[in-house]
């Protein structure tokens, strides 16, 4: 096995990464009171600050940082002081800390643009609680929706460096899910191709892309490929790399496409040589060698090509490949798959979320996860429910465990873009399957990700030009998440949520499932968290399967549902369907105002306010 050196996190994205500004408001009045509150106030702010930058992460591996104003804030003077500050400092979120009463409009954050959140004090001396009512109310008042945080136990005045664990809990929701909302903002999606056989999902609407996202649209033809692999623009270096590190590592499995078919009257061959497959191979990886470059630029690109060596700025991008790609060329599968991982030939690498099919709105659902979790993706069709009784009928095996509290499994399966971490090889220090954050895999684990896969020669049936798609099955259960984001005419942008966990199944219960699907495509199993109401979408998980809302999905590690719907609040994308605890549930104190069932009122509230960035285009 190649030994490989620990890449340093870098941030390889054009546009500084946002940071979390903190701002120690404070009650205005000399003579006693403001001075006296001084030090308690920005020890709140330094033990936010602290907490934020020990346990938060940008996906690239960069640890979040917070910029604290230069003193507190008392009245508009300094607020202005601070907002300048902020401005210089590329903050693109804010927590507002206080122990005591301040002057609301006077001390709160009015940037349009930053997503806030405010954490009031819970003790007896000053009235924390107060101020912290007064000013989200004056947020609403201004339709400048903020998240109120307010501990559930009253707390000494001199423990305001003590972060309670229920406060912890809702400042690091917040900070995850803003710091994921700001970095998209400025960045690119990058779509290589356009609509693939007419799903819905890889129709770009760049108007939702901006407006809700602050995501630019680039677009690709996939001839551009072409071009630059007749032309010798790529690393050429790095595709010899690349290439040995694949012939080594990467290991060919079945090929189940006949010697010939009928063709028009003649017998035509289709079963490609030892020879052709070679030269697949060399194909595919300059495809990958390419696409990672147009994704993110590449300097080391031959002289003369100054334009091509900056890239396109991508946070993510999707290739369109079916079929006018792969009825002639060979497939995407292995630059989809590779791209997602957390490895590549070079080592431990960010995950690139990469949509196959250019299903947009699957890589976007991607994206928010792999944002809010900094692990790779897995992209799925969600492709078959499985019911405990057709499972016994088809294979003699009784579902156990959770697959059968539950209801049954789905089967996710595509034919590319899963990242290999899905695998579920790699173990945490208790032993536990895990899919690790990327700078967290070392050698070992690559071994047992590549280990574990295999590269079938890609079905006739479905790509005539060939190509490998990777096959695995994931032989682990793991917490899971599992999410879809849709557009619908009259309405907007959606998002459905199902928490639940990948399933193990006895080897030959997964193969006798396997071989009446596709064999030779990477496979999970899944069963989402049901609590068995009729009617409900998660009465079983046949409900799931029913009520999901396109052929896609996006699958990330953890239970991380919570997450998603505070981010989806700042997006102003209401979440349709969720099975994630009402106690866990976090959106702006606003959405109180808009009735007492928690997901009208996110309708509601989402209409009403609409898209942050609709009136900057």
């Amino acid at each position: 096995m190649t030994a490989f050196k620990q890449n340093a996190p870098e941030n390889k994205l054009r546009g500084a990464l946002p940071k979390v500004g903190i701002r120690p408001a404070i009650d205005g009045r000399r003579k006693g009171i403001r001075e006296g509150l001084e030090d308690q106030t920005m020890g709140m702010a330094r033990a936010v600050a602290k907490l934020i930058e020990t346990e938060l992460r940008h996906p690239c591996g960069l640890p979040v940082e917070c910029v604290i104003a230069d003193h507190t804030i008392g009245g508009v003077a300094e607020a202005a002081e601070c907002e300048a500050k902020f401005a210089r400092e590329d903050v693109g979120l804010t927590i507002t800390v206080t122990p005591c009463w301040c002057y609301g409009s006077e001390t709160m954050d009015m940037d349009p643009m930053t997503i806030k959140g405010v954490w009031g004090f819970n003790g007896t001396e000053r009235p924390g609680a107060v101020y912290l009512a007064s000013v989200l109310a004056t947020h609403a008042q201004k339709g400048l929706p903020a998240f109120g945080i307010y501990g559930h136990e009253v707390q000494d005045r001199d423990q305001v460096t003590e972060i309670p664990d229920d406060v912890k809990e809702k400042l690091l929701r917040f900070g995850r899910a803003a710091v994921a909302a700001a970095t998209m903002r400025g960045k690119s999606y990058l779509q290589i191709g356009s609509v693939t056989m007419g799903i819905g999902g890889s129709i770009m609407d760049q108007d939702f892309m901006e407006e809700y996202l602050g995501l630019r649209v680039e677009s690709v033809d996939e001839v551009e490929i072409l071009r630059r692999m007749e032309e010798g623009i790529y690393d050429h270096e790095a595709y010899e790399k690349a290439l040995a590190w694949t012939k080594e590592h990467c290991r060919e499995g079945r090929d189940d496409n006949p010697e010939y078919v009928d063709f028009l009257g003649e017998k035509r061959r289709i079963k490609f040589t030892p020879e052709e497959k070679e030269k697949q191979w060399e194909f595919t990886i300059k495809m990958y060698c390419i696409i990672k470059d147009l994704i993110q630029g590449n300097q080391n690109l031959p002289a003369g090509f100054e334009e091509e060596k900056v890239g396109h700025n991508a946070i993510a991008a999707g290739f369109q490949g079916q079929r006018q790609w792969t009825d002639h060329w060979p497939n995407c599968d292995y630059p989809e798959a590779v791209l997602n991982s957390s490895f590549d030939f070079e080592g431990p690498k960010e995950p690139m979320v990469f949509a196959t099919e250019n299903d947009v709105l699957n890589g976007l659902g991607m994206l928010f996860m792999e944002l809010l979790t900094n692990r790779a993706q897995i992209f799925a069709d969600v492709r078959t429910y499985w019911s405990p009784e057709a499972t016994k009928r088809v294979t003699g095996y009784d579902l156990e465990g959770k697959a059968k509290d539950n209801g049954g499994i789905i089967h996710l399966l595509n034919s590319g873009a899963a990242c290999l971490d899905a695998c579920g090889e790699c173990t945490d220090e208790n032993g536990n399957a895990v899919m690790k954050r990327w700078w967290e895999v070392d050698d070992a684990d690559i071994q047992k990700m590549t280990d574990a896969t295999v590269w079938c020669e890609a079905g006739f049936d479905n790509f005539r030009g060939g190509g490998f798609s990777s096959h695995f099955v994931t032989r682990a259960e793991m917490p899971a998440t599992m999410i879809r984001l849709n557009l619908v005419k009259g309405l907007g942008p959606v998002l459905q949520i199902a928490e639940g966990w990948t399933v193990k199944l006895p080897e030959e219960v997964t193969d006798t499932l396997m071989e009446r699907t596709n064999p030779t495509w990477p496979c999970t199993w899944f069963t989402p968290r049901c609590d068995g109401k009729a009617g409900s979408p998660f009465e079983s998980a046949y409900s799931v399967m029913q009520n999901w809302g396109a052929n896609h999905g996006a699958i990330s590690y953890g239970h991380v549902g919570a997450d998603l719907i505070t981010l989806c609040s700042m997006l102003r994308i209401p979440v349709c369907m969720h099975n994630v605890a009402d106690k866990d549930v976090f959106r702006p104190a606003a959405w109180n105002a808009f009735g007492m069932d928690k997901e009208g009122q996110d309708y509601r509230a989402c209409a009403a306010y609409g898209p942050m960035y609709k009136n900057i285009r």
